[in-house]
């Protein structure tokens, strides 16, 4: 009985000692997890968050970016992924089981083959893969095509809601905004990518625990911090004119590039900036050319030069525009010698008209000759040429001024062996136009946080004074002749009710060692700005190789730009053309304009009967009138008279100058879209077209009337205008 009772307590014991171990362990095992708070690696605080604590992220929004008016250029939108869901473990009707039958749906609002997305669609089950999404084309899809697809009802296919970048004006100053890049390993362009840490956004998050109380309130918010909005200084009517102008150009010569620039002569804003090739930013992996040629592009400008050489030349004394000189040919060394256009030359002229025919010649003598070749590079440096001006895009090139030679003294007198950006004549020409003040220019106007606190505001800067008011306003009158003279190259720039005063270019074209020959083969450009007696817009425009006929000249594409710009660009200004010439042929017709409104339409008709007269509606009483009661006549000016009928047509405008269809679109409140410059040649809706208020109007207008087209002006800029003979 004893034995028996010390084998049990012997048990006992060992039971004892086992559970003391057992418990020891979990003790420590316990109090381990309490201060390690990890069982086998994985973090024991954080499976708990996982369970009981939700997150929910709180979007941002990147900031736009606005033309001078407010009015967006880019700017983030809803967008959608497609996703497809491939588990059956998701239940009849919630997975894609006909794979083929999907794809032969799906296909063509993901720009997808049909057996190109069903076979992603099989590999994906094949590889058991729950869901999958369908490559870079389903991705950021705009709403309405969400909405297509969701129209579908396709089993499995779900859109995953997003945002993506926005340019609403599609190609609208494209290379200046940029783009926001859908891959984050490729860095955005343009303002997108330079302003980025301005306009990029950050989210927010707001937690929710379950411990305690069900969806208790967030302990820890973070707020969402949008990006910064930036303003530029581009003006939308200006630019859309650029681009519509510029687009017209391409479509019928076809140049190799173009480039335009529009800026307000006073404080060096840039009002328009152009290119083509031009992309859409909408349309991601389709961008052919990321280069602003604005910037970038340091080319021998021509003889848009000229008319630094000449202000140098003026401020040192030594252009009088009586003097006489021989053009033709000018021997620079024994191997080396300028010819004009007109190798002939047209004999002994004076200087004012060797600047009007764009004369080589001369402005080699001016360098070599009067003033010198180290003022001269010193006033062209002066100028602003070889150093970047400094305008907020990237990649601003300085170009280069060559100072080896005499040769490359004489030719760089008439733009030729230096090269200089299209921004560097822009600051350039706003000395000229400035009374000899010269303005950096600049294209972000404003910078603005979500409270709209301003971060970095854009301001006017003068750079330098390089020439007098005096010199500038003798350059001025100088280049106003170079429009408005017969003998001038630049008659095509002569925009009617406009004083336009500038320098056109034909630059050649460095290929391989040598320059391009042949007609069409040259950089064509101008460089000008009005009103020529104090301007407030300077405008370059260049075209590079068009295809022109051999009746066409370089100035046909430039000016159809350049003229269509200048226009808008006065109107946005709200600048009265210069009428002075206008009225004084009103003066001597002694005709003013009677108060029509009110009158019978047969009685004011009557009274008009040899006047241009267009009665718009088919009322017995003028409701309104243009131009109004008192106003002195042209002789062909347009009337127009507006009744108190309710159907109103619209009329024939075909040779109506852009003058009268304004007027016409102002009295009836329509919307203008127009082409081109001079007079209408075509016109949409056509003549006999009932209209409403609001409706749009679009005219096609060329320099020429419908009824003079057969008549062709003489051509007085040839090709080879800036040619030399080394």
């Amino acid at each position: 009985m004893e034995i028996k009772r010390a084998v049990t307590n012997k048990r006992a014991v060992v039971l004892l000692f086992i559970f003391l171990a057992v418990f020891a362990v979990l003790v420590g095992r316990i109090a381990y997890i309490q201060l390690a708070k990890e069982v086998k690696g994985n973090d024991l605080v954080a499976m708990a968050e996982e369970r009981y604590n939700q997150s929910e992220v709180l979007p941002s929004e990147r900031g736009s970016i606005l033309d001078r008016n407010a009015s967006v250029l880019a700017e983030d939108v809803p967008a959608y992924h497609v996703l497809a869901v491939l588990s059956e473990n998701q239940g009849e009707g919630n997975y894609i089981k006909d794979t083929e039958a999907t794809a032969e749906q799906l296909a063509p609002y993901v720009q997808l083959e049909v057996e190109e997305l069903a076979n992603m669609l099989d590999k994906g089950k094949e590889e058991g893969r729950y869901q999958i999404e369908l490559g870079p084309t389903s991705r950021y899809l705009p709403y309405e095509t969400k909405q297509d697809i969701v129209e579908l009802q396709l089993p499995g296919i779900q859109m995953e809601e997003t945002t993506r970048r926005y340019y609403p004006k599609q190609t609208f100053a494209s290379h200046v905004i940029g783009q926001q890049s859908v891959n984050e390993e490729i860095n955005n362009i343009g303002l997108e990518g330079r302003l980025d840490e301005y306009l990029a956004s950050t989210d927010g998050a707001i937690e929710y625990s379950r411990l305690g109380r069900v969806n208790s309130p967030a302990e820890n918010i973070t707020l969402p911090q949008d990006g910064a909005d930036i303003q530029l200084t581009i003006d939308t009517r200006i630019q859309a004119s650029m681009e519509q102008a510029m687009s017209q150009v391409e479509l019928e010569y076809a140049p190799e590039k173009m480039t335009a620039i529009a800026a307000d002569a006073n404080t060096g804003e840039i009002l328009a900036m152009s290119n083509r090739p031009s992309f859409n930013p909408n349309q991601y992996g389709q961008i052919e050319n990321y280069l602003n040629y604005a910037v970038t592009d340091a080319v021998e400008p021509g003889s848009t030069l000229k008319m630094f050489t000449v202000a140098a030349a003026i401020e040192e004394g030594y252009f009088n525009d009586e003097q006489m000189f021989k053009s033709g040919n000018y021997e620079i060394d024994m191997n080396s010698k300028i010819h004009d256009v007109n190798p002939d030359g047209w004999g002994e002229i004076t200087f004012e008209e060797g600047f009007h025919r764009s004369s080589n010649v001369l402005m080699s003598k001016l360098v070599l000759e009067d003033l010198g070749i180290e003022p001269f590079y010193q006033y062209l440096e002066a100028f602003g040429f070889s150093q970047p001006t400094g305008i907020d895009l990237d990649q601003e090139s300085p170009g280069r001024l060559e100072k080896g030679r005499r040769l490359d003294a004489a030719t760089t007198a008439f733009g030729q062996t230096s090269t200089m950006t299209p921004i560097q004549l822009i600051q350039g020409a706003t000395a000229i136009a400035n009374g000899g003040t010269m303005m950096k220019p600049y294209i972000v106007q404003d910078i603005r946080d979500e409270e709209g606190e301003s971060l970095q505001h854009g301001e006017s800067e003068v750079v330098g004074e390089p020439i007098s008011a005096e010199t500038a306003a003798h350059v001025r009158d100088l280049l106003r002749g170079v429009v408005t003279e017969e003998h001038g190259t630049g008659n095509k720039y002569n925009i009617q009710g406009l004083e336009v005063a500038g320098k056109t270019g034909t630059a050649q074209i460095a290929e391989q060692g040598g320059y391009l020959k042949g007609h069409g083969q040259y950089l064509y450009s101008f460089l000008g700005m009005a009103p020529y007696d104090d301007p407030d817009i300077v405008v370059y425009v260049s075209v590079t190789k068009p295809n022109l006929s051999s009746d066409q000249s370089g100035n046909d594409p430039v000016s159809t730009i350049f003229n269509a710009v200048m226009q808008s660009s006065m109107a946005y200004l709200d600048l009265e053309p210069n009428d002075e010439e206008l009225q004084e042929e009103a003066e001597d017709q002694g005709f003013h304009m009677i108060e029509a409104i009110g009158e019978r339409t047969s009685q004011a008709t009557d009274t008009l009967a040899d006047k241009d007269v267009v009665v718009i509606g088919d009322g017995d009483t003028i409701e309104h009138q243009e131009p109004e009661a008192g106003t002195r006549l042209l002789e062909d000016e347009t009337v127009i008279l507006i009744t108190d009928g309710d159907e109103k047509t619209i009329p024939d405008m075909r040779g109506w100058s852009r003058r009268d269809v304004l007027k016409m679109v102002h009295l009836l409140d329509l919307e203008l879209d127009y082409s081109g410059s001079g007079y209408v040649v075509q016109q949409e809706p056509i003549a006999g077209t009932t209209i409403a208020e609001g409706d749009v109007v679009s005219v096609t207008l060329e320099s020429t009337p419908p009824q003079e087209v057969d008549e062709t002006e003489e051509e007085t800029e040839a090709s080879e205008e800036d040619s030399s003979d080394e």
